[in-house]
């Protein structure tokens, strides 16, 4: 049995190009994506343009959604919005369980998503380390074994890196890194998970000099 999971990182976020954005923002924890990342969400999306994906899951926060859809759009597939995904809820990034905007309004911006999916993990705030990655494996699990197409994950630093260790159990043995919108290619032959890409980025025309999660 051969299986295809595409996990990407979203792209470049407005808080990290304009800090003060942080101080009186409605959801501060929530921001869209910066002009740059709109066109690296571009670049993945054309990137991933050839390819068989059947179903698209994003985390529920804003630039992972619009960073998603980029995708869904040049490949005309719904969104499924998965908080199993999300950013890692750690209490020193945070100070309270980030507010994102409810599913039905983001549907209002973005038609693509699908209303009738439901989050397969819900995670709970405060989440320590490791927490989040055997959240986020445990979701790229369920999802696997769910839906037995070609499929694209979408979420943050930790949940990426997360997802592909939850699948491929070598990756725990190796260093790895999510980059702003890089992109890594697990596939399935039988009961295990060869990584054909790791944390690529060659599809961007600018990365950033230092990885940043948060």
């Amino acid at each position: 049995m051969s299986q295809i999971v595409w996990i990407a990182r979203h792209a470049n976020r407005l808080d990290f190009v304009n800090p003060e954005w942080f101080n009186t923002a409605e959801r501060r924890y929530d921001p869209p994506l910066s002009a740059d990342g709109f066109l690296q969400a571009q670049e993945l999306a054309e990137r991933l343009k050839g390819e068989r994906i059947s179903d698209i899951f994003t985390s529920p926060f804003l630039r992972t959604v619009q960073t998603a859809n980029q995708v869904a759009e040049i490949l005309d597939l719904p969104l499924k919005l998965e908080w199993g995904l999300c950013e890692w809820l750690n209490p020193e990034w945070m100070t309270e369980m980030p507010e994102t905007l409810p599913p039905e309004v983001l549907a209002q911006e973005f038609p693509r998503i699908d209303l009738s999916y439901h989050s397969r993990v819900m995670p709970q705030y405060p989440e320590y380390d490791p927490i989040c990655l055997q959240r986020a494996g445990e979701t790229a699990r369920l999802l696997a074994e769910e839906f037995s197409g070609e499929i694209l994950l979408v979420g943050h630093g930790a949940s990426v890196i997360g997802a592909t260790m939850g699948l491929a159990v070598d990756a725990a043995e190796t260093e790895l890194s999510a980059g702003l919108c890089c992109l890594y290619k697990l596939v399935r032959q039988g009961e295990t998970w060869e990584m054909e890409l790791k944390g690529d980025r060659s599809h961007l025309r600018e990365i950033e000099a230092e990885i940043r999660f948060f």
